[in-house]
């Protein structure tokens, strides 16, 4: 029986293909840079055509037979499969080729678990891998199937090794996932706190490698890291933003998106996605340059509907029209609101555009002005006060002089009083229509 082996860097590359997926050599060049990204060493690469996946390997025998004579012709001690594998089909190809075999989900949480920098992003990130770990605990390896017992008072039928990682791996999932709730609940209540600050919220979102933190770092004075590969920020960071013509917001910088994310990954991180589902607007980064840009962008739409984030409004950012060949400009709907801003987050240029479309749509949805409120009208103060709607105020005999500053959105549902309070904010929401 194969023992499965631990360590291993010098890969051997299975790529299946279909005719429905596109260019595959893009495919093959990104999950080559996810293997590099990973910190392993590309010695070949063996592309297998599948349009009926097999049960035993994904792959055909003929393939599976081919890609083993690869492996000892380069002697690779890992095989990295571009698509998700059954546990079984992991079993069978570890069996046959007698290396470790990684499929794609596991090469990304690999990634994952590197670049986490944050306790609750290492959380995230562990507790997505026991998920997935959990699906490969069957029977294939012969040290899982040993009983315990064999000393006097231990005989018996005992608890087998497979069952004792199990229980463990259950402990420690149960374990991972309350710390992770405290953390998140955490995370929860500071942006509350932001909502109560009336502080508009921007969030950064993109598909990996399409220059958002270098478009953070652009817009703040944040120093985010930021490189040329992927996954390089996992761990959101938040600054302010300022020189808006709205007033100040709030920017956060998300983890890039990729095809195909592990659904494990993706429920695990819904605490730092959560930037972007609870953001007022998403700046949806693109790569200008970037020949299947509009596929791209339909996969990050996908990954923000399971995090139900779909509903967010959005301006897309096109960046690196530098190596486009594109001049800066701002792309406008029938309405004449901002819904593309072409920008070079690398050179600066048209950042001042975009400035100017964050502007415009921030404070086209925010209430600024002045509301005066007779004493009686008591229980309305404490409803603009408790969503932080109150910039500033006087009180005198006859009642407050309020000064507004708050998403329309924030306000709005706040109409549901008597006849004065529902009159009250007519007067001060219609100049916002």
């Amino acid at each position: 029986m194969f023992d499965r082996q631990k360590k291993g860097d010098r890969a051997l590359l299975l790529l299946p293909h279909s005719r429905g997926q596109g260019d595959a050599s893009r495919r093959a060049d990104e999950f080559a840079e996810l293997v590099r990204s990973a910190g392993a060493e590309v010695l070949g690469v063996v592309a297998a055509r599948v349009e009926d996946p097999s049960p035993r390997y994904y792959v055909g025998s003929g393939k599976a037979d081919e890609v083993a004579e690869a492996v000892r012709m380069l002697e690779a001690d890992l095989v990295l499969v571009d698509h998700l594998l059954t546990p079984v089909q992991e079993r069978n190809l570890e069996k046959l080729l007698n290396v470790r075999v990684v499929d794609r989900a596991g090469l990304i949480l690999d990634i994952f678990a590197q670049r986490a920098r944050s306790h609750e992003g290492k959380l995230e990130v562990e507790l997505a891998q026991l998920k997935h770990l959990a699906t490969r605990l069957v029977r294939g390896w012969t040290h899982l199937d040993t009983q315990r017992g064999g000393a006097i008072g231990n005989r018996g039928p005992g608890e087998t090794q497979l069952e004792t990682d199990r229980r463990l791996l259950g402990e420690r999932v149960k374990m991972l996932g309350k710390r992770l709730q405290k953390v998140q609940t955490q995370r929860g209540q500071q942006r509350r706190a932001r909502l109560r600050n009336t502080v508009p919220r921007v969030a950064l979102v993109g598909y990996t490698n399409a220059g958002k933190s270098t478009l953070f770092n652009a817009l703040t004075t944040g120093e985010v890291y930021a490189a040329d590969q992927l996954f390089a920020t996992l761990d959101p960071t938040v600054r302010k933003l300022d020189d808006l013509t709205c007033g100040p917001a709030v920017l956060s910088d998300t983890v890039g998106f990729i095809r195909d994310l592990p659904h494990d990954l993706v429920a695990a991180f819904r605490g730092t996605l959560a930037e972007a589902r609870d953001a007022d607007l998403l700046l949806h980064v693109s790569d200008a340059a970037d020949e299947e840009r509009d596929q791209l962008y339909r996969v990050v739409d996908g990954v923000l509907d399971e995090i139900d984030a779909g509903e967010v409004p959005q301006l897309q950012v096109m960046n690196k029209v530098d190596l486009a060949g594109v001049v800066p400009r701002i792309d406008r709907d029938a309405e004449g609101r901002p819904q593309r801003v072409w920008v070079s987050a690398a050179t600066g240029s048209g950042i001042d555009l975009l400035r100017q479309a964050l502007g415009e749509l921030l404070g086209g949805e925010r209430v600024h002005s002045w509301l005066r409120l007779p004493l009686s009208a008591g229980r309305l103060h404490a409803r603009l006060k408790s969503v932080g709607a109150i910039a500033g105020e006087t009180v005198d005999e006859h009642g407050w002089q309020l000064r507004i500053d708050a998403p329309r959105s924030v306000i709005a549902p706040l109409s549901g009083g008597d006849a004065t309070e529902v009159r009250l904010l007519r007067e001060l929401l219609e100049p916002a229509v």
